[in-house]
């Protein structure tokens, strides 16, 4: 049986995969949804210096601590950013990458420069996100009813510079990896050129799923399917 860790996007956390593990758990493989340092239940810990970098170290860390072989590691919407910066530090501990719907720069580049927003974001000195009437009005909008007011009551802002600093990577893009990119076709973010790349760079196995850009709330059965490979 294999080992999966999930990492979330901007505004989540964990709780965002609970459909997903709990159908991964349930075909007998070990399941971690992990909250980034600043998010979801961890919101009262964001300070100033939480980057997609020390993101990526605390999932190389907890992979150590672990003794976790042959990950699949997957990363939805920011976490993409997060997953490859984690790749170059645990690279022997990993089988494959899963990029979901998710972001994946190139060193310098910056998520403004890839996604097109709606509204101008609230920042302050520490976190970015829509405000909380923009959120209520634009955020999971293609979920049912339910689904959406469950994930709305978690959104929490996004730590400042895991979101908006330059990317910065040493040799990601340089190394091969194993990779999947599932993209969201309903989903206007990322954009499906920015996910392109990524599948070709990465000469990745792809898939389209006719959905929004929350597979794991609005079809949690086939993104399964997809993970299971």
């Amino acid at each position: 049986m294999g080992n999966y860790v999930l990492i979330h996007g901007a505004y989540q956390g964990g709780w965002i995969w609970k459909p997903v593990a709990a159908r991964l758990r349930a075909a007998g493989h070990t399941v971690y949804a992990l909250t980034l340092d600043g998010c979801g239940e961890r919101q009262h810990l964001v300070r100033a210096g939480i980057t997609v970098a020390t993101q990526a170290q605390e999932v190389a860390q907890f992979l150590f601590y672990e003794d976790l072989q042959q990950v699949v590691l997957v990363g939805t919407s920011s976490g993409g950013m997060v997953i490859c910066k984690a790749a170059e530090l645990a690279r022997e501990r990993l089988a494959r990458l899963v990029f979901v719907d998710a972001l994946a720069l190139l060193p310098g580049e910056q998520v403004a420069s890839i996604v097109n927003r709606a509204a101008p974001y609230e920042v302050t000195a520490i976190t970015t996100g829509p405000s909380r009437a923009d959120a209520e009005k634009r955020l999971f909008a293609d979920l049912d009813p339910a689904t959406r007011a469950w994930a709305l009551a978690r959104y929490t802002p996004h730590p400042l510079a895991a979101l908006e600093a330059p990317m910065a990577l040493d040799n990601f893009w340089d190394q091969s990896w194993p990779a999947t990119v599932i993209r969201c076709r309903r989903s206007v973010n990322p954009p499906e050129s920015h996910q392109r790349r990524t599948a070709e760079r990465l000469h990745a196995t792809w898939y389209d799923m006719d959905t929004g850009h929350y597979p794991m709330l609005s079809q949690p059965e086939e993104l399964t399917r997809i993970l299971l490979g």
